[in-house]
């Protein structure tokens, strides 16, 4: 996937991991050793959106704060937590007996994956690691959870943020409403189509596919407002991560190690958000074709 970038504000300026060259990596490395990692998946926002919307935007901004703060943009993560615990209520709510169409993974599936992505970024030589998820709703709590574990054992540091966290006290994040809508509307605007409805005649939830009740309230304009406002915040943290790093050489992390690490994390899958439903959510239905993911185990 090609990501999507943005206005590059240094022409032939590369910042993606897998476009550079080895002296090209090495330059970026030692000017700013933060590595950036955008996570997100596809899901439906709307009969109006594109499926990609939460990875699309997390690229986006990683995009601009590593050409204005430094650093390098790991390949995107597509890949997500859905459907179990607190999603299976909400997809029963918003999606019903539609396919949703999602690139979804079990919580164990995901974190375990995310320690080995830790571990390739400190054997590259990052100091430090930047994880923007444009998917939220809790599924940040559980990769903090990880990287928490990971930085117990590692000299490294492990920053995770949702975009919504980014504006936290300015905008609210939403699903496919007012908020997420303005984003993709501004940084991709061949992405919406708010004349594709389709769903106006369709009962319950299933024809609407998750688009939030203020989704006519959406703009570029806004759009706008809400990524600079991303971004400003996501450059101050880079440079306050890149000020407080004390050089260190860390060998080669194992494979041991990490199977350590995930052995842990997985022991804590009690304390996953992901896991079960928010407290007094109210249940799936016994017949739902997401009752089976309500609680993980």
């Amino acid at each position: 996937m090609k990501p999507s970038t943005g206005g590059n504000p240094a022409p032939g300026t590369k910042t993606l991991w897998s476009e550079l060259l080895p002296y090209e990596f090495k330059q970026r490395l030692a000017q700013c050793p933060v590595v950036y990692l955008p996570l997100g998946l596809c899901e439906p926002h709307g009969q109006v959106s594109a499926f990609g919307l939460d990875t699309i935007k997390a690229e986006w901004l990683c995009h601009q704060a590593a050409w204005q703060a430094g650093g390098i943009v790991a390949p995107s993560m597509g890949y997500h937590i859905h459907e179990s615990g607190y999603h299976a209520g909400w997809l029963e709510e918003n999606v019903g007996k539609e396919n949703p169409h999602m690139t979804a993974v079990p919580p164990a599936v995901f974190l375990s994956f995310f320690l080995y992505q830790l571990r390739a970024f400190v054997n590259a030589g990052f100091q430090a690691v930047v994880v923007i998820t444009g998917h939220s709703g809790g599924n940040q709590e559980d990769l903090r959870q990880a990287a928490d574990r990971f930085m117990a054992y590692i000299p490294v540091k492990v920053w995770v943020r949702s975009d919504p966290e980014l504006v936290q006290g300015m905008y609210t994040g939403d699903h496919a409403g007012k908020y997420e809508l303005s984003q993709l509307m501004y940084i991709r605007p061949d992405l919406v189509d708010m004349k594709a409805r389709g769903w106006e005649n369709v009962p319950l939830s299933g024809g609407r596919l998750a688009l939030g009740s203020d989704a006519d309230e959406a703009s570029p304009e806004l759009g706008k407002e809400i990524m600079e406002a991303c971004v400003q915040r996501l450059c101050a943290e880079v440079n306050h991560i890149q000020a407080a790093l004390t050089p260190v050489e860390q060998p080669k992390i194992p494979y041991s190690l990490i199977e350590k690490i995930r052995g842990e994390v997985l022991r804590g899958s009690s304390s996953w958000v992901t896991a079960r439903p928010w407290p007094g959510q109210k249940q799936v239905s016994p017949y739902s074709q997401w009752k089976p993911y309500e609680y993980y185990e």
